[in-house]
């Protein structure tokens, strides 16, 4: 990617998570970054592609970022926790308003959108990576275990984005935990 592409997709990803998507158009991206339009439709093509561009480069760096809480950790249940310390952590520098997935998908919900499977693909890539977690610590309940723990990083990351109380990565993680230590078998409908 050219430092100009490099300003650009910057200066797109700034302003589409701070703004909203729809709210931010390449004028305003092409100002901020100090390029031309053309610049960015030479490089990019579409605005639409600038989203996807967008959000492909912050899920690549939400893994890489994930990868070094993971790799820190000693033991299975460790490996669990630290998506949720990871994603607190993340959070506090990098996402005060929220997931910038879900807010995207706020935001696009269309499934021919050219940006919806980077979206939806995070998500899956999310829940995987809970399966493959609770598989070394529940293997009968692995499937169950994981769609559990999504539910709780993704609604502590819900809550974090809109305030609706403090701290609400560290309670989900909490549960998790609470979760965890009572045989990681989550109860209740679905069984």
């Amino acid at each position: 990617m050219t430092p100009a592409a490099r300003r650009a997709l910057d200066a797109a990803g700034r302003l589409f998570y701070e703004r909203g998507i729809h709210a931010v158009g390449v004028d305003l991206i092409a100002a901020e970054a100090g390029v031309t339009k053309k610049t960015l439709y030479d490089r990019f093509g579409s605005k639409e592609q600038i989203v996807v561009e967008y959000l492909a480069d912050r899920d690549e760096r939400w893994r890489e970022f994930l990868a070094g809480y993971l790799e820190a950790a000693p033991t299975p249940r460790a490996r669990i926790l630290a998506v949720f310390d990871a994603s607190r952590d993340w959070a506090a520098d990098r996402s005060v308003k929220g997931c910038g997935m879900v807010n995207a998908h706020a935001e696009i919900s269309d499934a021919a959108h050219p940006a919806y499977p980077v979206i939806t693909g995070q998500k899956a890539w999310m829940l995987a990576l809970f399966t493959g977690l609770a598989r070394e610590v529940s293997p009968r309940g692995a499937e169950r275990l994981a769609r559990t723990l999504t539910l709780l990083h993704e609604g502590g990351l819900v809550a974090h984005g809109l305030r609706i109380f403090p701290d609400a990565l560290d309670q989900a993680r909490g549960e998790a935990e609470r979760l965890l230590a009572g045989g990681a078998e989550p109860s209740g409908a679905g069984r």
